[in-house]
């Protein structure tokens, strides 16, 4: 599995012969907009944690140029359906298995909205098992007990985890999310993309590592292989 950083919460999974794009807010996003060019982007599926606008920007432009199919929960893919664009309906819970593997949509703490005001249903996050190799995208969320119940029936080998605080969980909550979910291998997002969530990376690193835990955080356009 190769997991490509786009900023913000944007990732790329290649999993197998198959792309998956994850929260694709790279347009607007004024780290990522120079490097990332979304006519570029490959995409089969595309997983939306909730309906904020510095996670769903691209989605429908990818979408359409790609005919990806959007997983997201009910109300977020109804709003997709809408615009003529295949989508796959989910809540929590509730788990698919995928060409790509079994996908699992678990709890957030967090609102969701689409910028016009329009309900976006509950946050999620997803927890993906696949070639063998089993991650976890918590997407914005609070830290929350809820996390413990993965790891009952998933052994992770990837977290990835908000770490920008202010609107989401910040580094140390994200050191006991990460104990929640027995994951000592984290990925860190929604960090930096604006001032509210600007962090230390050293710092932040360094936190991580007195814990005996890995914190990465690539570059925008940076991969890394499990």
């Amino acid at each position: 599995m190769k997991i490509t950083f786009y900023g913000q919460n944007a990732l790329g999974l290649k999993i197998g012969d198959v792309d998956v794009l994850v929260d694709p807010f790279i347009s607007g996003n004024d780290l990522a907009k120079d490097k990332i060019d979304i006519k570029d982007l490959k995409a089969d599926f595309i997983l939306l944690t909730h309906a904020h606008q510095d996670h769903t920007l691209d989605a429908e432009e990818i979408a359409k140029n790609t005919g990806a199919v959007i997983v997201a929960n009910f109300e977020i893919a109804n709003h997709y359906e809408e615009k003529g664009i295949e989508v796959h309906p989910m809540n929590h819970g509730g788990s698919w298995d995928f060409e790509f593997g079994k996908v699992k949509y678990v709890n957030a703490i967090h609102t969701s909205s689409f910028p016009d005001g329009k309900y976006g249903g509950q946050s999620g996050g997803f927890v993906i098992e696949s070639e063998h190799k089993n991650i976890y995208i918590a997407g914005d969320t609070a830290l929350t007990m809820d996390m413990k119940l993965i790891p009952m029936s998933t052994k992770l080998d990837l977290a990835v985890l908000p770490i920008g605080d202010n609107f989401t969980m910040g580094v140390d909550d994200a050191i006991v999310a990460s104990d929640f979910v027995e994951c000592d291998k984290v990925l860190g997002c929604h960090y930096d993309t604006f001032g509210y969530i600007e962090i230390d990376h050293e710092e932040a690193k360094k936190k991580f590592y007195e814990k005996g835990k890995d914190l990465m955080l690539l570059e925008i356009g940076e991969s890394i292989e499990l």
